[in-house]
C-alpha cells in the first residue's frame, strides 16, 4: 500500500512538471516596495521605530559626545563590568575618556558594547554580523546590549542593508547575519509578553553622526 501511494504521489509531481501551471499572479513579483516611501529624515524613522520597540535610543554630535553619554549612563546604572571585544571601538572610546568596558568577562558583565553592519530605519533593526570582532555573542550574552553606529550606516529597507553586505563582503559573506530588532521578547509563554528571555532585557542604540 505505502509503496502504491508513493507511486501515485510521484506521478502527479512528474505531471505537474510536464504541464506546469501558468502563474496566477505574473506581477506579484516586481522590483518596486510595497511599503510606503519614505517621507522623513532616516534618523528620525530609525528612532521612531526603534523606540517603539522598546529599544533606547541617542543622538551623539561625535565621539567625544559618544564617551561623555556613556559615562553618564554607566554612573546612572552602577554598572562597573561593561564588556566590548572590539579594538578599534575601545581605542576610540579610551581615547575621549571612557575606560568602563575593561572587564574581559561576558559571562558576567552587566552590559556588552558593540558596533554594526547598519541601521534599518524603517522597521527599526540593526543589522549585525561574525565578520564584526564581537563574534556571534556579544549582542545576545549579557542583559544589556549598547550598539555603537553612525549615521552613514543608516539605510531605509533591509534590502538595502543586505545589498550592502554583499557589496561590502562580496563572494566571502559572514557565517551568520543577524537581524535585532528591539529586546528579546517572547509571547510563548501563556500568551504573556516576556522580555529577555532569548537575549538581552535591554538594547540601547548610540548613533554618531559621521
Amino acid at each position: 500500500m505505502a509503496t502504491t501511494a508513493k507511486e501515485s504521489i510521484l506521478k502527479k509531481i512528474r505531471q505537474a512538471l510536464a504541464q506546469p501551471v501558468p502563474v496566477p499572479f505574473p506581477a506579484s513579483e516586481g522590483g518596486e516596495s510595497v511599503f510606503k516611501p519614505l517621507i522623513q529624515e532616516l534618523e528620525i524613522e530609525f528612532a521612531e521605530n526603534f523606540t517603539k520597540l522598546q529599544g533606547r535610543f541617542s543622538f551623539c554630535a561625535g565621539l567625544s559626545e559618544l564617551a561623555q553619554q556613556l559615562n553618564t549612563l554607566a554612573t546612572a546604572r552602577k554598572w562597573t563590568k561593561m564588556y566590548c571585544r572590539e579594538d578599534e571601538l575601545k581605542a576610540a572610546l579610551n581615547s575621549f575618556g571612557f575606560t568602563g568596558h575593561e572587564h574581559t568577562d561576558l559571562s558576567s558583565c552587566e552590559a556588552a558594547i558593540t558596533t554594526c553592519e547598519s541601521l534599518i530605519a524603517r522597521t527599526g533593526s540593526i543589522i549585525m554580523s561574525t565578520a564584526q570582532q564581537s563574534g556571534r555573542t556579544v549582542s545576545v550574552y549579557a542583559p544589556v546590549h549598547i550598539c555603537v553606529a553612525f549615521t552613514h550606516q543608516l539605510k531605509y529597507d533591509i534590502k538595502e542593508g543586505l545589498s550592502e553586505l554583499k557589496e561590502k563582503y562580496t563572494d566571502r559573506l559572514p557565517s551568520l547575519i543577524t537581524l535585532a530588532t528591539g529586546p528579546s521578547r517572547t509571547a510563548d509563554i501563556e500568551k504573556t509578553l516576556v522580555v529577555g528571555v532569548h537575549g538581552p532585557k535591554e538594547v540601547f542604540c548610540f548613533l554618531v553622526d559621521s
